[in-house]
């Protein structure tokens, strides 16, 4: 019944009806009630297969006048999908979600059950978003439909569309699968089942293979089943308290080796 469930819930991840997968997680090494024959259908992306994201985002095929614009967004979208975001809350990131507490960036993020979280910013995603919202603004100032981003409460997307409007899940699932497209023999078997949430999956799963504290992972990707002790605990995040750092060097060490044997 479980795995039924499971297989149906992925189903919907992968077509964009539901931004995440309940039973994606590895749910035996997250602590969570589960059973050994438990398994989740969305693929599992490597460290090696996230780098080639990164890299194919950076050459994504575009004809229009924003060119630049439009590989930057791609590659900020894929750097912030690894830090574990689920895809309704990269679409509902405003530019000032992204903040600095303690001499760190981060993004405010509003999860499930309207719950807000810390997000601490790689060097990696912070790179590609400053890139991206430097490009924004440059083709801004000469492209007034940009404007259009803000809403009544002055509201402006950090990832906006082309005209300067909030990107839709829709619009995200489409990017990955055609970075997806991009990346080639690395991403050959599976370009048609890429999705955000396969991101998501990934950053647990590669955090977990590094050693990281499933504290700390639960707290990072915001899983709604952290303990009472773990939500009192939020107050004391700090950058030592995330495993977003450990992904990165794994993501890093894949693009060495794709270099060296290329």
């Amino acid at each position: 019944m479980l795995s039924t469930l499971s297989a149906f819930y992925g189903h919907l991840t992968e077509v964009g009806v539901v931004p995440a997968n309940p039973a994606a997680l590895n749910r035996s090494r997250l602590g969570l009630s589960s059973t050994a024959r438990d398994a989740s259908p969305t693929i599992r992306l490597t460290a090696s297969q996230l780098r080639a994201l990164l890299d194919a985002a950076a050459r994504l095929p575009n004809r229009t006048r924003h060119r630049d614009l439009y590989s930057a967004r791609a590659v900020a979208v894929v750097a912030l999908l690894t830090l574990g975001l689920r895809v309704s809350e990269l679409v509902g990131l405003d530019r000032d979600s992204l903040v600095v507490s303690g001499g760190e960036p981060m993004l405010r993020v509003l999860g499930k059950g309207g719950i807000h979280r810390e997000v601490y910013l790689t060097q990696l995603a912070a790179n590609a978003l400053r890139d991206y919202l430097t490009e924004g603004d440059r083709t801004s100032k000469a492209s007034t439909p940009a404007l259009r981003g803000r809403t009544s409460a002055g509201r402006t997307p950090l990832i906006a569309t082309r005209d300067g409007g909030r990107c839709s899940r829709f619009d995200v699932n489409a990017l990955l699968r055609r970075i997806a497209v991009q990346a080639g023999p690395a991403l050959a078997d599976v370009a048609d089942r890429v999705h955000p949430h396969a991101l998501r999956h990934a950053y647990v799963t590669i955090a977990l293979e590094q050693d990281a504290r499933i504290q700390h992972v639960q707290a990072d990707v915001g899983h709604a089943t952290i303990s009472t002790t773990q939500y009192y605990d939020r107050g004391r995040r700090t950058r030592d308290t995330t495993a977003a750092d450990l992904v990165e060097a794994a993501i890093n060490a894949a693009g060495d080796v794709r270099r060296t044997s290329g």
